[in-house]
């Protein structure tokens, strides 16, 4: 192994410490609560400006840990997509909403922290827009949302928007309630991530057909 190669892979192990330090920090205690310098000393950095060598600024770190997720979480959303059956119906769209983030979660175990991760992003007005152009820039994402949408032509525009903003919610808050709950062992409503997917999906689905109060 050469000289340059060990550098690399300690730069890369470096870079894998930061990002797991900082999205627990975050999910902990809010993005704007924890400087750089507390990531780069809790990732057992002795150079404090390590998180801005390796990533730049605290936006750029957190872009990182989105796409360093949501990469497997786009393969389970496609792998689903391309088993559906044919004429999906609403429920199973919203299926390809929800079970590819859930099995993810499941997945990586417990503690986990990226739900609640992105609950502290998607609360925070600086920081949002990152999540929603990360998800957003998904094909096979926008796919589900379109399909999704397909089954309910009679909602008017302003009312699928506040749904969409609702659903998205949902999604967010309940899992990272979940993962919460699992990380501190305390109980849950639903034994498996399998199930709690199952209860989001049938509430999801029931919001979208909700009656229109004209």
């Amino acid at each position: 192994m050469t000289e340059r190669t060990v550098r690399m892979d300690r730069a890369g192990a470096t870079r894998e410490a930061i990002l797991g330090t900082a999205e627990q920090l975050f999910a902990e205690h809010g993005v704007h609560a924890v400087s750089n310098r507390h990531i780069s000393e809790a990732a057992g950095q002795g150079n404090n400006a390590a998180v801005n060598y390796h990533f730049g600024t605290k936006v750029d770190l957190v872009r990182a840990i989105m796409r360093k997720h949501t990469a497997r979480i786009e393969v389970l959303r496609t792998e689903m997509v391309d088993a559906m059956p044919a004429g999906p119906g609403l429920r199973e769209w919203v299926a390809c909403l929800v079970r590819p983030t859930t099995t993810y979660l499941d997945e990586l175990g417990v503690p986990s922290w990226f739900a609640r991760f992105g609950a502290q992003i998607m609360t925070d007005p600086a920081l949002r827009e990152i999540m929603v152009t990360e998800s957003l820039s998904s094909p096979v994402l926008a796919h589900a949302v379109d399909g999704l949408n397909r089954c309910l032509p009679q909602l008017p525009p302003e009312v699928r928007a506040e749904r969409a903003d609702m659903i998205r919610q949902l999604m967010i808050h309940v899992t990272a309630e979940r993962e919460r709950a699992l990380a501190e062992g305390t109980p849950t409503p639903r034994a498996t991530w399998a199930d709690a997917a199952t209860g989001l999906i049938d509430g999801i689905t029931g919001l979208a057909l909700a009656p229109v109060t004209r």
